[in-house]
């Protein structure tokens, strides 16, 4: 007699169905959102489908990832069965050690492993791009092959090989009728594992690609870096692709064995024959493929080629590619998520001509003579820029900067929770018991402590150790207190939703905020704060110049800084646009056009080795409470 499940376990198994589809059901319904919200839908639309669809940074990245991994785990099977095969009879002192050997690469964490690939593209002077990211694929590819494989090799009956030949086999067709049916299973595991990392990887894909070559992990990186909604349109696709995947990979075998009569001989001979054409075309499908996709992303383009490197989702890429049939031209166009690793891929040896830092991380690399001074004859758009952002402190004399977008920092709070008499604490407000639980903070190191200097009164730039552990003190202080939330750009759509109270975030992300959320309202606090600029930059080692100053006086033009404050938010250095969005588009939205006029405001600056390092061991702890 069967036992029933008692409701205990029927309501786990449900709970557990739960936790797995919920987020896919709830990702894949608001991939059909009117608006930009994540959280909050709006209404029936498929704009972000269209969106996806004539992207072509996120078309190209889907090729990457697809004929990566495609052939990373053709050749990584092919490497790992032989080398299966070829422990099997192996010395036991030589098995063992290739076996340890093996194994490091999967115990390893990826960071490991990313860096090390990337260190050793570097020291060999490889340039990177499509063949580096196929390479580190194959890598770290192999040793699953081999960990899937090798225990069904051990399980064989080896003499079964030596039979066949004793029957008249040659050593090639012992292989694939004997011995290579008998590890089937091994190498289908180990094939659906190698292609699940390879299209899966980001991280070792982040560190070892170059020249503008992206798989879908990476794009999908620097779409959260702002609020994207084609991320839920493309993940919808994947999720679609994959079931039909699994559907077909189980519904075809059931109908084919309803169909299956009484086979002949002849017919028997007849399917192999078919078996083997059909296996013959599929692998030369899958090497014409190969060719190709490797022909695509590493053919020298006759175009002038310029590569740009700038922050995620901080430029319209509309925009390039009509920048590129304007000027006759390839842009190639990598990002970064932070001006750190910005600098970190360009200390490993990555070469571009135009990049976007901020201000402290320009005032660092003109220390560093990386900057070519600007030729400013050749901006012909030079005075449509705000005469205010020329000559700030990190390049007084305007020699290496041609600005970009600029800000600052603030506190975004729900009117029909805060009271605005408690705005008066500027930064302190932080720290008030009223609102525990309800506030967000962001992120972000040198924010945080700005955040925390500011409301003691020091400055923010300050390397004074003393003020710095004052700073630390208070942000630990507010943590036991007000149990705050460190977020990233998520803060955006939480604070649309209204999940909080309050939150630090940039004037841009405030203002767009407030367009979608008219409860919301933006003040920068009278202590002061950081005001900072992001321009276009010149490194030395561009060569076409003429290009460059074309690409930088492209997004001075007034149309065109208007599509590209349309998409990023920020406040631009154009006049013009500057001043459109302030008067008409975010007319009276306090995040747009935050008065920067108070003397405490302050712009970052580079700082020493010795403070950098002991800012970052403070925020560590911050962190670790």
């Amino acid at each position: 007699m069967k036992k029933k499940l008692s409701i205990g376990p029927k309501l786990y198994i449900i709970l557990c169905f739960i936790f797995l589809y919920l987020p896919i059901a709830i990702t894949m319904f608001f991939s059909f959102n009117a608006s930009k919200s994540l959280t909050k839908f709006t209404g029936f639309s498929l704009r972000w489908y269209e969106k996806l669809l004539t992207d072509q940074n996120i078309l190209s990245a889907v090729y990457v990832s697809i004929s990566i991994a495609i052939i990373s785990t053709l050749i990584s099977t092919v490497l790992g069965t032989i080398t299966a095969i070829g422990l099997s009879r192996s010395r036991k002192v030589l098995k063992e050690w290739i076996l340890n050997v093996n194994n490091m690469p999967i115990m390893n964490p990826d960071i490991v492993t990313a860096i090390g690939l990337m260190i050793l593209f570097t020291s060999l002077r490889m340039e990177r791009g499509y063949i580096t990211m196929l390479l580190a694929h194959i890598a770290f590819c192999t040793p699953y092959v081999i960990t899937s494989v090798y225990p069904k090799v051990r399980s064989m009956d080896h003499n079964l090989a030596n039979a066949a030949m004793d029957l008249g086999a040659t050593p090639g067709q012992a292989m694939t009728k004997v011995i290579l049916p008998m590890l089937k299973p091994g190498i289908y595991a180990g094939m659906l594992l190698a292609f699940t990392m390879s299209l899966d990887d980001f991280v070792v894909s982040y560190f070892v690609t170059g020249n503008g070559v992206s798989n879908i992990s990476i794009v999908v990186y620097n779409m959260t870096k702002r609020t994207n909604p084609t991320i839920n349109a493309l993940s919808t696709l994947l999720i679609l692709a994959v079931v039909i995947i699994i559907v077909l990979v189980n519904v075809i075998p059931q109908i084919s064995k309803r169909h299956r009569g009484k086979e002949v001989e002849m017919e028997n001979a007849g399917k192999s024959r078919l078996k083997h054409w059909a296996t013959g075309l599929a692998a030369a499908g899958m090497v014409l493929l190969a060719v190709f996709m490797v022909y695509k992303f590493t053919a020298i383009s006759q175009k002038p080629v310029l590569r740009v490197f700038n922050s995620g989702e901080y430029i319209d890429t509309e925009l390039l590619a009509r920048f590129e049939k304007e000027y006759n031209c390839k842009v190639v166009y990598e990002t970064f998520d932070s001006n750190e690793s910005m600098y970190t891929k360009l200390e490993s040896g990555a070469e571009y001509d135009i990049i976007v830092p901020s201000d402290y991380m320009i005032e660092k690399l003109i220390e560093e003579k990386y900057l070519q001074e600007i030729d400013w004859n050749k901006i012909k758009n030079k005075d449509a820029i705000i005469p205010e952002l020329l000559g700030k402190e990190f390049d007084p004399d305007c020699k290496y900067g041609v600005p970009y977008y600029w800000g600052t920092v603030g506190i975004l709070y729900d009117k029909t929770v805060v009271d605005e008499k408690d705005l008066k604490q500027g930064w302190d407000i932080l720290t008030n018991k009223k609102y525990k639980d309800r506030i967000y903070m962001y992120d972000s190191e040198r924010d945080s402590f700005m955040v925390a200097l500011k409301a003691l009164g020091y400055s923010m730039n300050t390397d004074d150790q003393e003020e710095l552990t004052a700073a630390y003190q208070w942000l630990i202080d507010q943590r036991e207190t007000m149990d705050p939330v460190y977020v990233g750009d998520d803060v955006i759509d939480n604070m649309i939703s209204g999940n909080k109270a309050m939150a630090v975030v940039y004037s841009g992300d405030g203002a767009y905020i407030i367009s979608e959320n008219e409860n919301m309202d933006f003040f920068v606090p009278e202590q002061g704060s950081n005001v900072w600029t992001d321009a276009m930059v010149l490194t030395k080692y561009c060569d076409n110049t003429d290009l460059a100053y074309q690409f930088m006086d492209f997004f001075l033009r007034e149309d065109v800084s208007v599509q590209n404050t349309e998409y990023i938010g920020y406040d631009s250095a154009v006049k013009s646009t500057y001043e459109y969005y302030r008067d008409e588009e975010y007319e009276g939205n306090s995040g747009c056009a935050p008065d920067t006029s108070n003397p405490k405001n302050e712009e970052f600056k580079n700082q020493e080795k010795e403070i950098k390092s002991f800012s970052a061991n403070l925020w560590t702890k911050v962190k670790s409470k």
